[in-house]
């Protein structure tokens, strides 16, 4: 083996840290985005963010109206016995002249609403009610064993075991039955939320009806339902009217009277806030044109601080120095980076708005086929880097807020060779589903045959994975026979 040197030039892409940057600030939300250009403002101090008002005009408006006589009277050669004041007394320590009357700081904090959980909210009403330590221990082991919707999520066995356990390690010397867990449990079952450490739903509603006035109508056909829980599930109705001996008057308005119960009784507990997400692009129409722009509120208005980059000197090779002018570096390549990204989101917005001016005139129907590589090509970038632009960004259209991703679908062959777009079909099928007769639902066959007639063509097997996608049962599970 013969060892030789030599020189060889060839061509390879290095990612520099602007480079990096560039492209992590890319798949940024507005959020994250918001949060990293905080960081970058505590950490550089060459970066500042443009406030709406200047704070050095602010202060020269308040030192020339408010502060005049203040600075004539410090200035002179004595001081009179009273200097002009900002702030009173009563501004900072208010008197309420009646035993009514409360500050106003204590009256915010009272008017304050605590968010309570289901089990917190079971265990006040358990300690109102008079039990003795041994129910209390019972209750408490029940309420523990609640899941989200409000059921009991474990066997009776089980608790009667966690409260024997339970009273071994505190040494007692009573003893729990079976009786006594379910005496407890019934007590429980008929506190606020009614139904609640139900065993099934069936026992949750038949609780809610059993709870009920006696002028109610149609109590004791719907309890008959229930003892027929299976064949309701199932919405075997012709079965139903046999096993119960009703009429279809009767078994209708009894389902009617079921549809008013809660079948989950923990779950208003469990609601969360909702998560508002904040557009980045705006669509509009002016002029008979669809005009596209970028969010002017959650865009970060930056520039360089002027105090300390005139600070900087060229010759200067002090340590000082070289730190202002390495920060002075990293601001502006901060600043250009997210510049980028902005324009980088526009260019992509802009070509979405083209291809889909259809379904913002006609809705989800009008829909185009569109995928990464057909935006990547008319923006030239790379596929990549759009999927990073419409990875967690929103727009805003007349027809809602829509999450980028939502304009790409693939497509399905016409009888035209032309192709559709599957959010497009999916519109369909579910304005198809939703003008049916109940009584006689569309099966996926069906609705195929009825999309090939407007020259889609599709697969009953499609049909059925696309109303699955929608959360729209099956034609038999659809069928209302009353």
């Amino acid at each position: 083996m013969r060892l030789s040197v030599g020189l060889k030039v060839t061509n390879s892409l290095s990612l520099t840290p602007q480079l990096q940057q560039a492209i992590r600030l890319l798949q940024l939300s507005s959020l994250e985005l918001e949060q990293e250009v905080q960081i970058q403002l505590d950490s550089n101090p060459l970066l500042e963010k443009i406030e709406e008002i200047s704070t050095t005009e602010s202060l020269s408006t308040l030192e020339s109206t408010e502060n005049g006589d203040l600075t004539t009277e410090i200035n002179a050669d004595h001081l009179p016995n009273d200097l002009p004041v900002d702030t009173e007394w009563d501004d900072i320590y208010t008197h309420q002249s009646t035993a009514l009357g409360s500050p106003e700081y204590e009256e915010r904090e009272d008017n304050r609403q605590v968010q309570h959980n289901l089990k917190e909210h079971i265990l006040e009403q358990v300690n109102l009610l008079h039990f003795s330590n041994l129910d209390k221990l019972i209750a408490y082991c029940v309420v523990d064993s609640l899941d989200d919707k409000g059921f009991l999520d474990a066997d009776l066995d089980e608790i009667l075991f966690a409260v024997t356990r339970i009273l071994q390690e505190l040494e007692s010397e009573e003893e729990v039955e079976l009786d006594e867990i379910i005496v407890v449990l019934k007590h429980i079952q008929h506190l606020d939320p009614i139904g609640v450490g139900s065993r099934n739903l069936a026992e949750c509603l038949r609780i809610q009806l059993e709870s009920l006035s006696e002028n109610v109508l149609y109590v004791a056909e719907a309890k008959k339902l229930l003892k027929n829980y299976e064949l309701l599930i199932a919405n075997d109705l012709n079965r139903l009217l046999k096993q119960t001996g009703l009429s279809k008057e009767q078994l209708k308005s009894a389902v009617d009277l079921l549809k008013t119960l809660k079948p989950y009784p923990g779950l208003e507990f469990n609601q969360q806030e909702s998560e508002y997400q904040v557009p980045d692009v705006v669509v509009a129409k002016k002029d008979l044109h669809w005009q596209v722009q970028l969010n002017p509120d959650v865009i970060p208005k930056l520039r360089i601080n002027s105090f300390y980059s005139s600070m900087i000197r060229r010759a200067d090779q002090s340590d000082d120095n070289i730190y202002l002018r390495n920060q002075m570096l990293e601001a502006k390549n901060f600043i250009k980076s997210v510049d980028e990204r902005h324009k980088t989101l526009l260019k992509v917005a802009t070509c979405i708005v083209e291809h889909q001016r259809a379904f913002l005139e006609l809705g989800p129907e009008a829909m185009k086929p569109l995928v990464l590589r057909d935006v990547a090509e008319e923006v030239e970038l790379h596929e990549s880097t759009v999927s990073r632009v419409t990875t967690n960004k929103y727009m805003l259209t007349p027809r809602g807020l829509f999450e980028l991703k939502y304009f790409f679908s693939s497509h399905v062959g016409t009888t035209s060779g032309g192709e559709a777009s599957s959010t497009a079909i999916r519109a369909m099928i579910k304005k198809l589903v939703s003008n049916e007769n109940p009584r006689k639902p569309l099966s996926d066959n069906t609705i195929a045959e009825m999309l090939k007639e407007e020259g889609i063509e599709v697969a009953r097997r499609t049909v059925a994975k696309y109303r699955e996608s929608l959360h729209i049962p099956s034609s038999s599970e659809r069928k209302v026979l009353i």
